[in-house]
């Protein structure tokens, strides 16, 4: 306690408040002190204990000499604290309320809780530093000079007012972030326009534009993305919303389905499409509701729910007898299959291996194997010996 110092509260022009914690009582060392219930307050320069009676009874720790900190937790009766390691005091020390100490060490009890809080705030302000980087004080401009107004030094008052000022400069910051993010919506909307000018002259081959230059630039267009995405504002609400967008799933899932072995679960083409269309995101609903419709329309691209709830796009050439029989013929070449070494053969993921293992079964052509160890699926004999 001997490091402590008296003070008046005020932070210096210099100083930045960082946080402030109340129901704090110190310890000198082991040893309780008469400073029991007070406010413990943290800035760049100094730790500040202001007692709650008396306002006027503040003391004051310079950072410089916190040598590290260490924690400890609350317990049955035992409030958490935090243990501050010092250096031996300056001789320039100024006076405060112990003039000498045999302890090396003080701890902060908060018996009102927030030690996690302050405890990382304090161990960021030390390693930062600032009080090493004070800079030169600002000299009174003319009109407060002339006016004879001296400069006012904030109390818990300034401090409560700086706290103000950071939230209403942190809502700033967050306005001017959306308008940030509102202009590159635009700005997105005319790279899509942008392209689909180019891919209509790229198609009517106007200007000198080579065959080679044309599937080069053409694959840059396709590594943007949907170059017209379905959207509400170009085709209305509605079933005829709905059915452009099925329209526009099957034109542009086909070739993956057919590279991913024909099925492909709604998640995963939720998220492809969703990365495709860039700005112009489609929601869940919007995505099943143009699902249902793929049937109806007769689009090569068919719409399936497992009895288990998986849903998935599969290709109408990739039929449910089919699938059946190529999973059975590759656990009859195999002796037996988990859902996972399905998977590393067929190239698909193991919820859709287990969902054809499980459509196969129910059409008779494997039995299971549960035990702890996985889930086997057999070729079921009994409808090939006697």
């Amino acid at each position: 306690m001997d490091r402590f110092s008296w003070s008046d509260g005020h932070l210096a022009t210099h100083e930045v408040f960082v946080t402030q914690q109340s129901g704090v009582k110190l310890y000198d060392g082991e040893d309780k002190t008469n400073f029991n219930n007070g406010t413990i307050v943290l800035s760049s320069h100094n730790l500040m204990w202001r007692d709650h009676v008396d306002q006027k009874c503040v003391i004051s720790l310079s950072l410089a000499q916190v040598v590290f900190l260490e924690e400890s937790s609350s317990g049955l009766g035992r409030s958490a604290k935090i243990i501050v390691h010092l250096s031996a005091p300056p001789s320039t020390k100024v006076p405060g309320p112990v003039s000498s100490s045999q302890n090396n060490y003080i701890r902060l009890s908060f018996t009102d809780g927030g030690q996690v809080e302050f405890f990382r705030c304090f161990t960021e302000e030390l390693a930062r530093r600032r009080w090493e980087h004070t800079p030169t004080l600002q000299p009174l401009t003319a009109g407060r000079a002339q006016s004879g107004t001296q400069p006012r030094r904030a109390g818990i008052v300034g401090i409560e007012r700086k706290i103000q000022q950071k939230h209403e400069t942190t809502d700033k910051n967050i306005s001017v972030a959306f308008e940030d993010l509102s202009k590159l919506m635009v700005k997105a909307k005319e790279m899509v326009s942008l392209s689909k000018t180019i891919a209509n002259k790229i198609t009517d081959k106007q200007g000198a534009i080579s065959e080679d230059e044309t599937v080069k630039f053409k694959s840059y267009l396709l590594s943007m993305g949907i170059p017209d995405p379905v959207t509400r504002e170009t085709h209305g609400t509605g079933d005829g919303y709905y059915r452009e967008l099925a329209k526009q799933l099957s034109h542009n899932l086909e070739q993956q389905l057919k590279d991913c072995g024909g099925m492909m679960t709604l998640s995963d083409v939720y998220c492809r499409t969703n990365r495709a269309r860039g700005m112009e995101l489609l929601s869940p609903e919007d995505l099943i509701n143009a699902c249902n419709l793929l049937e109806e329309l007769k689009l090569p691209i068919r719409f399936r729910v497992f009895d288990s709830g998986v849903m998935v796009l599969h290709l109408l050439s990739h039929s449910e007898a089919e699938v059946i029989n190529q999973t059975t013929q590759f656990v009859e070449e195999n002796t037996k299959l988990t859902a996972e070494e399905l998977a590393q053969l067929v190239g698909v993921s193991v919820v859709l291996a287990k969902e054809r293992l499980l459509s196969s079964e129910k059409a008779g052509k494997l039995c299971r194997d549960e035990t702890v160890e996985a889930l086997r699926f057999y070729p079921n004999l009994f409808l090939t010996k006697t």
